[in-house]
C-alpha cells in the first residue's frame, strides 16, 4: 500500500507515494512527521551535486536533503527508528526515490533526501556509507518532478546554499 502525501515548497509542490507496506517503520516515521506537522516549515538544506563534493569523494551521489533539521537546540520530537535496508525493503535508489538520512543504522529519524539519478551507491551494499548497510528507502516521487528538479538547480559551489529553500507544508493528500 502506498499513501500519497503532497510537499508544497515556496518553488512548487510535489507528491511522493509513501510505500507502507515494504519499509513498514520508515514510513511509519515519515507519516509521524507528516501527521505531526513537523515537517511544515523544513528546509532542503543540503544540495549535493556531482561538481559541489570535494573531487576525492570515492562514490559521489546527487541528492536533495531536507527534514526538520534537528539540532541540540531543536530536538527531534522522535526517538531515532531502525534501520530498513533495501536488502529487507526491496526498494533501491532510483531516480526520485526518497529516503532517510542518517549517520549511523538506527540514527536516521527527522532528515529526508531525493535521489537524483541512479544512486545505487546508496542501497545496501553501495560503499557511499563505509558501513555497506546503505540508506533506507520509503518513497517514490510521483507528481511534480520540476520542482524537485528546481530544487536540485538551486545548487551552489558547496552542498549547504547560503539560503536554505522552505517547505511550506507537508500533507497527506485529502480523500477523493
Amino acid at each position: 500500500m502506498t499513501i500519497p502525501v503532497v510537499l508544497e515548497t515556496e518553488l512548487g509542490a510535489f507528491t511522493i507515494a509513501v510505500d507502507t507496506h515494504h519499509a513498514p517503520i520508515t514510513a511509519a516515521n515519515f507519516l509521524a512527521y507528516v501527521d505531526g506537522g513537523h515537517l511544515d516549515g523544513a528546509s532542503a538544506y543540503r544540495i549535493v551535486t556531482l561538481d559541489n563534493q570535494p573531487p576525492d569523494t570515492p562514490h559521489k551521489i546527487e541528492v536533495v536533503q531536507w527534514g526538520f533539521h534537528a539540532s541540540e537546540d531543536n530536538p527531534a520530537p522522535f526517538a531515532p527508528i531502525a534501520h530498513e535496508t533495501t536488502r529487507s525493503t526491496g526498494l533501491a535508489h532510483h531516480h526520485m526515490t526518497v529516503s532517510m538520512a542518517r549517520f549511523a543504522p538506527g540514527s536516521a529519524g527527522s532528515e529526508f533526501f531525493i535521489c537524483i539519478g541512479e544512486q545505487p551507491a546508496l542501497d545496501f551494499g553501495g560503499l557511499r556509507n563505509p558501513d555497506g548497510q546503505g540508506f533506507a528507502a520509503f518513497a517514490t516521487v510521483t507528481a511534480g518532478q520540476d520542482t524537485v528538479l528546481a530544487l536540485f538547480g538551486r545548487a551552489g559551489p558547496t552542498e549547504y546554499p547560503a539560503t536554505p529553500l522552505r517547505f511550506v507544508s507537508v500533507r497527506r493528500a485529502a480523500s477523493r
